[in-house]
């Protein structure tokens, strides 16, 4: 049960950055189209739970700490497969920086917004950190991952309750405020579809390494599924707390941290280091799954290529957290798309023996 939910709070983790900790995504992606996002939000809800224990799974039984190896045993050897499996691999690569970016300048935002504090301070701040953890072997940086998750679980329960019990504002009213809210995305469904798209592909690499290191299949898969399904039920809840409290911090960069300072202002220090947790532990992923795809985990090159990439992302931050989030994350989820079916197809392929898996 341990490694059960070490795997499904990693798998959280991963995902769970700072878009999402800081309420910008479930905002933009949810909030956006008022009550008719909780319908988007139960969407996501059923893909992450499927495409959790999809991922976890098959990189256990591949036993490979790169997706590369698994996503082209999934598409096949024929040339259409191959062009598939190279198509996702780019998607993914993309991914994995692009979010890595984002969540340092995320760093910024959270530490600015709070504190009052220059965002070059908090930047800076994450990209030293990102780069010590980073030279960790693959069971170190998962635990670390993991063991900051819990702790925005419980910080979640409390701002949905806080919320629901503090809301003094109409439905109708919270309803238009939201709706008024600017939104990438045409409607509530293809929000709901492309939010899960976009966190698979954002979470893809790094659970494969996490499952690669699991040797037990069914743990690896229970694990995914508790972790897809958890992450679901967040987003709703977070949704709900967002929405009954949108008049007061529908104009911020970070709402959740928003609703925190509104219950109490030493609950919105501790909630500020938790979302830095969160925003660390995303970039964290990010760049160590991007830096394992191109280099041996561990080894001298590793390290090199590691931080050359954390560098450059640093420089790239500099355009700014929700413009990022607003831009960046519906691209990504439209390209995901293509890793969401090949999941739901690989199972059949699964069953009629066509993958030949074998350790590394």
């Amino acid at each position: 049960m341990k490694r059960i939910l070490l795997i499904a709070s990693a798998f959280i983790g991963v995902i769970v950055g700072a878009g999402f900790a800081s309420g910008q995504e479930v905002l933009q992606y949810f909030t956006s189209f008022g009550m008719m996002g909780t319908l988007g939000a139960i969407i996501t809800t059923v893909l992450f739970t499927y495409v959790g224990m999809m991922l976890v799974w098959l990189s256990s039984k591949s036993k490979t700490d790169s997706h590369k190896a698994v996503i082209h045993r999934i598409t096949g050897t024929s040339r259409f497969g191959k062009m598939l499996g190279w198509i996702i691999d780019l998607v993914i690569i993309f991914t994995l920086f692009g979010v890595g970016v984002v969540m340092i300048a995320g760093a910024g935002s959270n530490l600015n917004q709070q504190f009052g504090l220059p965002s070059i301070v908090g930047t800076l701040l994450m990209t030293v950190l990102i780069l010590l953890a980073g030279m960790l072997k693959v069971e170190g940086v998962v635990k670390v991952i993991g063991n900051i998750t819990p702790c925005l679980i419980i910080f979640i329960i409390i701002i949905s309750v806080f919320s629901f019990m503090t809301a003094d504002t109409s439905f109708s009213q919270l309803n238009t405020l939201a709706d008024a809210k600017s939104s990438t995305l045409p409607n509530w469904f293809v929000a709901g579809v492309n939010y899960a798209s976009f966190n698979t592909a954002v979470g893809a690499s790094m659970a494969i390494v996490m499952g690669g290191s699991e040797k037990n299949t069914k743990i690896a898969a229970i694990g995914g599924l508790i972790g897809g399904l958890a992450l679901g039920l967040m987003i709703v809840l977070s949704h709900l707390a967002i929405f009954t409290q949108i008049d007061m911090v529908g104009d911020m960069e970070m709402p959740m941290l928003g609703i925190v300072n509104n219950i109490s202002p030493v609950l919105g220090i501790i909630m500020a280091i938790v979302i830095f947790g969160m925003i660390f532990n995303t970039g964290l992923g990010m760049f160590y799954a991007f830096a394992t795809r191109f280099t041996e985990a561990d080894s001298r090159q590793f390290k090199v290529f590691y931080t050359l990439t954390v560098v450059i992302g640093l420089c790239l931050s500099f355009v700014g957290f929700t413009d990022l989030v607003a831009i960046f994350y519906p691209l990504i989820g439209y390209l995901g798309l293509v890793l969401i079916l090949v999941l739901f197809y690989a199972p059949f392929k699964l069953k009629l023996g066509r993958i030949g898996y074998r350790k590394k």
